[in-house]
């Protein structure tokens, strides 16, 4: 598998609520909230522990790792 580009520059705030907005508007995650201080609270399901990320890059990253196990799992029920 080929490896992921580098991004050449750091993610917004903004870029990374518009991932955590996709990212619960397609059930992919239970919730996705920014903290005062920055960080992030992510959430999987109703019942799963809360993570801490630590500022847009970790929920961008977040986003990706989302995104490359969906085409990984697509990839493999072909």
């Amino acid at each position: 598998m080929p490896a992921r580009n580098p991004r050449t520059r750091t993610p917004s705030t903004a870029e990374a609520d518009a991932w955590a907005d996709v990212l619960v508007r397609h059930q992919l995650l239970h919730a996705a909230v920014l903290a005062p201080n920055g960080q992030w609270l992510a959430q999987d399901h109703p019942e799963s522990p809360v993570r801490v990320l630590d500022g847009p890059a970790a929920m961008v990253e977040l986003a990706a790792e989302i995104q490359h196990r969906i085409r990984t799992t697509r990839n493999r029920t072909r």
